[in-house]
């Protein structure tokens, strides 16, 4: 009976994503002996163990790497050395990663308080998570780590990538990312990065200087900051195996110090291709196509693509017109609670195909891509037994969205492909609903509440205005909509039965291309004190609540220029409430005009 050692295919040292990844290539490419070794009590992305069945040995720390030159074998084996025993192998990887001493976010922290300050981490995740907001900021794998882990953690957890990319990423790693996106236990800001992190009444507030992004405040952030590439004296690696050609290490030439560029080393997506043809060269190749090339090139390729991001399903599309659109969305999982006013964002796939002939700008190098955009949530206002809707518990979530057509300066992505969706075709639905812009702070009953918008920007003000009438508000609420043509007014007869139904309320279209419709605008309702004459109600700044949203010229808001505000060229809506009392809502100054927060 033969003494001899267990010769394993694979050791990998290191559970990180990078180290996992090649463990489940290697077994997918036919080796049966391969062992994961970590000195923790975890690994990054637990799941994949369950799934694919993954040998890992917990809590061994490595102590050695040296090879075994009279194993009677062709070519030369591998010693592993840990603190619980010692492995004999073909080859070996080192996917280790080392926290960064003293390491410092790259954006400033600007919190005045211990309490806020207490809520920022630094390569640690913080306890007691659950359904509390967390925002990560990183673009490496370690930042997916901590994310999923959150995420398992029951937080509501939103990545800022600030320009991460798969091929910055290991398979793992991407493949994990993209499915907490798609089960909605994450959002992903693939291109948006904070400018800085605040404070708002003692709670970390993320400030973006990026349209597609308002503020948003969390309960903590977290930052993950990439870790150190191991070194051969981590790993305790002699001169013997150094040389074996056996041995690997995960990381990029750009984390290797000079004297260890002779090491065997490989970043990201493609380390098992590598790995195999050297050290495995009989097994059938299994390399990743690269991140810029992924899953086009083969048939149904969509339909892949379509299983892998999107999580809904349109359950209702309705034309107002041919290019007006009242659309549903039913996600697979999680739920659709929101506050009348919020937003949620819908996403397609650069694949999918579009109504006009516009070409989309480096379509090749976008083509396997999502295309997110934030809409306002709006309401079916009536539901099947003509009751006011609780849209917030109906199990999916209504959108009002509008066909942006191309110009010589923009060629819009998403609303061309949108227009060729009919009910039972899926979507991917973000897992964050997010926005300040609610009457969740409204408390007087006997509140005058002006709702003024442009096109689509009635949607977030169609729900707030239905969950005001539902929390039995007895003040007047005016709901005025400017948009070009009566074709336009999507939601017209529902507010006229709404007006019927409820003394209180008051709908005012405002159309300025019909022909027999004397032109104005809401600001000529302010100006000329319209709604005060036509609707009997009064504008008082002390009991008066206004509500803005849509077209940026319509709000009006001021910059700060050098120090003093000024008003836009063109007079907005904020300019003359001003004039007469009001003042604008801010996160550090309460007001009584409020308004959406982007466009």
């Amino acid at each position: 009976m033969s003494d001899a050692p267990t010769l394993h295919d694979l050791i990998i040292i290191g559970s990180t994503g990078g180290g996992l990844s090649v463990a489940v290539d290697a077994q997918r490419a036919g080796l049966s002996l391969v062992r994961v070794i970590t000195e923790g009590s975890t690994v990054a992305f637990p799941e994949l163990i369950n799934e694919r069945g993954l040998d890992v040995g917990y809590g061994e720390s490595v102590l050695s790497i040296d090879l075994d030159i009279d194993s009677g074998t062709s070519k030369p084996t591998v010693i592993v050395s840990s603190s619980k025993q010692s492995y004999h192998t073909k080859a070996c990887l080192v996917a280790t990663r080392s926290a960064r001493p003293n390491p410092a976010p790259s954006i400033p922290i600007t919190t005045v308080s211990d309490a806020a300050a207490d809520r920022i981490h630094i390569n640690t995740a913080p306890e007691g998570v659950s359904n509390l907001d967390v925002l990560v900021v990183g673009a490496s794998d370690h930042a997916v780590e901590m994310t999923a882990s959150l995420a398992a953690s029951g937080a509501r957890v939103v990545l800022s990538g600030g320009g991460i990319e798969p091929s910055l990423l290991s398979p793992a790693g991407d493949a994990i990312l993209r499915r907490l996106e798609r089960d909605r236990r994450a959002t992903v800001l693939y291109r948006s990065t904070p400018d800085q992190i605040g404070e708002t009444d003692g709670f970390p507030m993320a400030f973006f200087d990026d349209r597609r992004v308002p503020d948003l405040q969390f309960d903590h952030v977290v930052f993950a900051i990439g870790r150190l590439a191991p070194t051969p004296e981590s790993v305790g690696l002699t001169t013997q195996a150094r040389t074996s050609g056996a041995v690997w290490f995960f990381g990029g030439a750009d984390e290797l110090s000079t004297e260890n560029q002779d090491l065997q080393f490989s970043p990201g997506w493609d380390i098992w291709a590598r790995m195999s043809a050297s050290s495995f060269p009989d097994l059938p190749r299994l390399a990743h196509i690269a991140p810029a090339d992924r899953r086009r090139r083969h048939t149904g390729a969509i339909e892949e693509l379509r299983t892998e991001h999107y999580n809904a399903t349109i359950t209702h599309f309705e034309p107002s017109h041919s290019d007006l659109w009242v659309l549903r969305v039913r996600p697979d999982t999680g739920d659709t609670a929101h506050l009348p006013g919020q937003y949620a964002s819908l996403g397609l796939g650069f694949w999918e195909p579009r109504i006009d002939d516009a070409e989309d700008h480096a379509l090749g190098e976008r083509w396997e891509k999502l295309i997110r955009r934030s809409y306002s949530i709006s309401s079916r206002m009536f539901d099947s037994f003509g009751y006011l809707t609780d849209d917030s518990r109906a199990g999916e979530l209504e959108f009002y969205i509008v066909l942006v057509p191309p110009t010589e300066d923009n060629v819009p992505a998403l609303t061309p492909r949108l227009a060729l969706k009919r009910p039972g075709d899926r979507i991917y639905l973000g897992a964050k609903v997010a926005g300040r812009y609610t009457t969740a702070d409204l408390t007087d009953p006997d509140a005058t509440l002006l709702f003024l918008s442009t096109g689509t920007g009635e949607a977030p003000q169609n729900a707030m205005v239905v969950e005001m009438l539902r929390r039995g508000h007895v003040g007047p609420i005016v709901s005025a909509v400017s948009v070009r043509q009566w074709a336009d007014l999507g939601y017209r007869e529902k507010h006229e039965r709404l007006a019927k139904r409820a003394p209180n309320y008051h709908y005012l279209p405002v159309p300025t291309r019909e022909p027999e419709v004397p032109k104005r605008y809401l600001q000529d309702l302010l100006r000329d004190r319209t709604l005060e004459e036509e609707l009997g109600i009064e504008l008082d700044p002390q009991t008066t609540h206004v509500f803005l949203c849509g077209n940026p010229a319509m709000i009006g808001l001021p910059e700060e220029v050098d120090g003093v505000l000024k008003y836009p060229e063109t007079v907005g809506v904020v300019q003359l409430l001003e004039e007469r009392g009001f003042t604008l809502d801010r996160r550090k100054q309460r007001g009584n005009i409020h308004y959406e927060e982007y466009w």
